[in-house]
């Protein structure tokens, strides 16, 4: 089973890589993937894909189809991204983006390339399935508030659905190989926002302020504590201000200080605790300092976390494809994934395919202007979404 997938994969290359470079050309942002789904449609209906759905979150944007096999049985899925970033690309390749300030600088063109490849295969070698396939391409991962995962669950993606598989192409990892990993994966984001509230005057008179200023130096240093003194050592979570707004003239001392950032956890128990502990702080420093202040905490995405089972079944399979020296256990990523949604409903696990590659300029970092991929390994990723279908579905032999 697995040679004539590899064997598919490789004849299909070509096609991959040129719709991966047709979205890559055309690039859509979050919710507005509108010409992408379309394009994504009519590759789905050529192929003989069942029960085509598109249009989310009331847009038009998003698409599922299915791949009945010749026997009844359960029903797994896979899923890609479509959502580009609104960034400005510079390299200068000739599939570069035609949309100005908009680019596929995360590698979601190739999420959903590959998964069309894959999608071919298992139209081919669907006599072999037992049950269905159902193909997952979701609008917005980018924006946690708004997450494409999430609407589309609610709006009934997962119903009959036993498992859930997915990738993402990773520029840190060297082309060709696949990281796994069991349990916390992937860090939840959250994002907090504080105004602390003073007394303004002039510069040369602090005397006669409750000066801001100085209770938001304190809370940027002090919330660091959170996690030297307050967490538990074996456990991780991560706090960063991102933003402080204070002022506009340098003798003024302002009335409010405004200060932004995120939080980055794996355990919902130091989730909580984390927001817990930055609330008592802001608000406890900003009395002393005879301030006020409150403390605006969002939890965007939750953490991405990988069933155990699941994870053996992408671990075997890609030490099958590509043999146990390309395979490897990764550390936690802090980054995250509204894959993670899926997770909460159904067993699911998420794993990387390495694409990075200096020599092919393809060693920038995800959400860089400069984000580019090493296609060769698109093979490699067909075939372990094809694959893990087939292990799931596939009849005994």
């Amino acid at each position: 089973m697995l040679d004539r997938i590899r064997e598919l994969a490789t004849a299909y290359q070509p096609e991959v890589v040129e719709l991966r470079r047709f979205f890559h050309m055309y690039p859509e942002v979050s919710w507005e993937e509108v010409r992408t789904t379309e394009k994504i449609s009519e590759i789905l209906a050529d192929m003989g894909c069942e029960n085509i759905r598109t249009g989310f979150g009331g847009t038009r944007a998003g698409i599922t189809a299915e791949i009945t096999g010749s026997r009844p049985g359960k029903c797994v899925a896979l899923r890609a991204d479509m959502d580009a970033l609104p960034i400005n690309e510079e390299n200068e390749i000739p599939y570069r983006s035609l949309s100005q300030g908009v680019m596929h600088a995360c590698g979601h063109d190739c999420h959903m390339a590959m998964l069309l490849g894959a999608a071919r295969i298992l139209s081919v070698m669907k006599e072999q399935l037992s049950g269905k396939v159902r193909l997952l391409f979701q609008p917005c991962e980018e924006i946690g508030l708004r997450s494409g995962a999430l609407q589309m669950i609610r709006e009934g993606v997962l119903e009959g659905v036993e498992s859930i598989c997915g990738l993402h192409i990773w520029s840190p990892l060297p082309a060709g190989r696949i990281g796994y990993r069991s349990g916390p994966m992937m860090a939840a984001c959250d994002a907090w926002e504080t105004i602390i509230r003073g007394k303004g005057g002039h510069g040369s008179a602090p005397h006669e302020t409750f000066d801001p200023t100085i209770a938001a130096a304190q809370v940027i240093s002090s919330i660091q504590c959170i996690v030297s003194r307050e967490i538990d050592p074996q456990a991780t979570a991560v706090i960063s201000t991102g933003s402080m707004q204070a002022g506009s003239l340098f003798n003024i001392i302002p009335e409010t200080v405004r200060l932004e950032g995120t939080t980055r956890t794996f355990i919902p128990e130091v989730q909580g605790q984390v927001e817990k502990a930055m609330e008592r702080i802001v608000k406890g420093i900003s009395q002393t300092f005879r301030c006020e202040a409150d403390l605006r905490y969002t939890r965007y995405v939750p953490s991405t976390i990988n069933d155990k089972g699941m994870t053996l079944c992408i671990r075997e399979l890609a030490e099958e494809i590509l043999g146990p020296d390309r395979v490897e256990e990764i550390v936690p990523v802090m980054a995250s994934e509204d894959f993670s949604y899926y997770q909460r409903e159904i067993p699911g696990v998420f794993f990387f395919l390495g694409g990075g590659n200096s020599e092919k300029e393809a060693g920038f970092p995800h959400h860089s202007p400069r984000f580019n991929v090493d296609e060769e390994v698109f093979p490699t990723g067909v075939s372990m979404l094809a694959g893990f279908a087939l292990k799931k579905l596939g009849s005994p032999s």
